[in-house]
């Protein structure tokens, strides 16, 4: 038992936290991790306030803006957030929505009280947990003919509310600088803002996004404007591949003025389903009401279709694996009230959305299998053969578990284990080559580490289905050293190593076999990239010696060029080729000593754009690869080929 503490614990003892102070004490419980994806919480905190404008139909245009200081500016030309005295706080509207976690207009009367009847927002702490986070706010409103002004330093105004010009302008500006104090990270990521304006733009047709960077000697900057919204979205998913629709379907129904839907479907040549829901433009990556609906629809229609144009018969009938393979959809619904399982949103939960959805796709995608036979009939019959391709699937699964392969507790020969059995105390290395393995399992800590060598490159797994998988010897290696299965069949509890380190050469083969890798993890095992276990081993390009000059492992071309400006005079260098080219010592000092070594951990940021690049440079399209190359060739200094 532990120690009592004096007895003074009385009503003075409680503390009652004010105004902003419960984000700044607990910033977690509001935006989630204080890392670089919690700093961009904050932007998509402030843009959803002018996304609600445009969904209320008062705005047009949203313009962002990475200052030269390091701050971002969100503009809009809505209505502007309103600026008068209200009569409960006796503060203006702005500071209000500013200082108060549960002020906003997402809060009862919907459009009775002239707020918002659909909003991105859930509970209304959006503007001002970005204001509490900022050492340095300024809001600008233009409204009813004058610019007004406030400045706020880590969620407290300097003054009240003022005006301080007049303007025929309307819409509301954000400046804020995050508060390092409170973040791990201020320094704003372009692609992270570019990919989700992107993102907006499409869910939001005919709204014009703009990103801009300042920082630095040169500007950059981008522009979206979607006029086709959705069906842009599905066309750009599925460019360079072979689809079944010339054109994506698309419709959208509405019930009332408190329910929207759009959904773009398209069939493509390739084996996985890609289905994005969307609810008040959030992605749910947990899916929901509304993606239930409308795979409960999907499979409805299409079996209809099949036995009403005699190619099933009645006994027949196609799963919903069978009508998926292949899709990719856009399920975007705009709803009132929306309800979530947490505040992250990452599942729907509101129950009359499945009934809405599922009615207007059965009605709506039925009536165009109906007005277009020869594709419905093509569709089908794909489906019908990736039911057959799944039964064999099925059949090289049961044979794999015969072999005892997915849940044998024997692990493969020449995978070399560690002592410990904790897996969050675990690692295992997935290195290239039996030569490079040997000197790993020679070099690592055995407590800890285990050693899984593969032979040569793995089956791209882009191009197969499952019974294909299933038999590669590397892959089968992997399944079972993990423990956790694959696809609907994963267990992340049965995990054995909570760390997975891809081990490679730093040459072109290297990254070829890393992109393999990661590749089968993302199809099979997508919770492993998902939830950070996988990560990138960084082997060292040089090492370094001279007159006095220590042995320096050297990481690339640029290290090397410091390097040289730094200690100057003649170096002899050792350039490695491979991994296999180190002795244990040396491969232990640089690549697995975890006091001394880089690891990069795997992340998926943005689903659609890893669904697509995945697609683009493991797919059937070598003229695409080529010009992603291309394009990108300038991010590389030196190609080792």
């Amino acid at each position: 038992m532990p120690e009592k503490i004096e007895n003074n614990y009385d009503a003075n003892s409680l503390r009652a936290l004010k105004g902003l102070e419960p984000v700044r004490e607990h910033p977690g419980m509001y935006i989630g991790p204080t890392d670089e994806k919690g700093l961009h919480t904050l932007v998509r905190e402030v843009i959803d306030n002018s996304i609600d404008e445009a969904l209320a139909g008062y705005c047009d245009t949203i313009e962002v803006k990475i200052l030269p200081d390091g701050s971002c500016s969100i503009k809009d030309n809505g209505r502007g957030i309103p600026t008068g005295i209200n009569k409960e706080s006796g503060i203006s509207g702005v500071e209000l929505a500013l200082t108060n976690l549960n002020a906003g207009g997402k809060f009862g009367g919907g459009n009775k009280a002239g707020g918002y009847k659909i909003s991105s927002g859930l509970h209304g702490v959006g503007v001002s947990c970005v204001n509490a986070l900022s050492d340095t706010l300024i809001a600008e409103v233009c409204q009813n003919g004058h610019r007004f002004r406030q400045v706020y330093h880590c969620g407290v105004p300097e003054e009240p509310l003022k005006i301080v010009e007049d303007t025929s302008e309307t819409g509301t500006t954000i400046i804020f600088h995050p508060d390092p104090t409170m973040l791990e990270t201020v320094d704003f990521n372009y692609d992270t803002l570019k990919t989700l304006l992107r993102e907006l733009s499409y869910l939001n047709k005919g709204l014009k996004l703009t990103l801009t960077d300042r920082r630095g000697e040169k500007e950059r900057s981008d522009a979206f404007c979607y006029e086709g919204g959705v069906v842009h979205f599905i066309e750009d998913i599925n460019k360079g591949k072979e689809t079944l629709f010339e054109k994506p379907v698309y419709f959208e129904d509405s019930d009332g003025d408190d329910k929207f839907l759009e959904v773009a479907i398209q069939y493509n040549d390739g084996y996985s389903e890609q289905i994005f829901p969307f609810s008040n433009n959030i992605r749910q990556p947990d899916g929901g009401t509304h993606l239930d609906g409308f795979k409960a629809a999907l499979t409805k229609v299409i079996n209809d279709a099949g036995k009403r144009l005699n190619i099933l018969k009645e006994s027949e009938k196609l799963s919903g694996d069978d009508v998926r393979e292949g899709i990719t959809a856009v399920v975007s619904v705009k709803i009132a009230d929306a309800q979530y399982e947490s505040q992250t949103k990452a599942k729907l939960c509101s129950t009359y959305v499945r009934g809405f959805v599922q009615k207007a796709v059965t009605d709506k995608f039925g009536t165009y299998l109906e007005e277009h036979p020869s594709e419905t009939k093509e569709l089908i019959m794909r489906c019908i053969t990736a039911q057959r391709a799944r039964e064999a699937a099925r059949l090289a699964r049961e044979e794999t578990h015969r072999k005892g392969v997915l849940e044998s507790t024997k692990l493969p020969g020449k995978l070399a284990d560690c002592s410990d059995k904790r897996p969050e105390l675990c690692e295992i290395y997935i290195v290239e080559g039996d030569s490079a393995g040997g000197t790993a399992k020679q070099g690592r800590d055995r407590r800890f580490q285990a050693i899984l060598p593969l032979r040569g490159k793995i089956l791209n797994v882009e191009k197969v289905r499952i019974n294909r998988v299933l038999e590669n010897e590397e892959i089968k290696a992997m399944i079972t050293a993990f423990g956790c299965g694959i696809q609907e069949n994963f267990d992340e509890s049965k995990l054995r190593y909570d760390r997975i380190i891809i081990m490679t050469d730093a040459d072109v083969d290297g990254s070829h076999i890393r992109i393999l890798l990661l590749t089968f993890f993302y199809r099979y095992m997508r919770p492993l990239v998902e939830n950070g276990h996988v990560y990138a081993a960084q082997p060292p390009l040089y090492k370094a010696t001279g007159k006095g000059v220590p042995a320096t492992y050297l990481y690339d071309d640029k290290a090397l060029e410091d390097f040289r400006k730094e200690y100057g005079g003649k170096l002899e260098l050792q350039r490695y080729k491979g991994l296999g080219e180190m002795d244990k010592e040396q491969l232990w000092e640089t690549t697995m000593d975890p006091a001394r070594r880089t690891l990069v951990r795997m992340k998926v940021e943005d689903a659609v754009e890893a669904d697509r690049l995945f697609s683009l440079l493991m797919g059937e399209q070598p003229e695409l690869r080529r010009q992603f190359i291309e394009e990108n060739a300038k991010l590389v200094e030196e190609l080792d080929v």
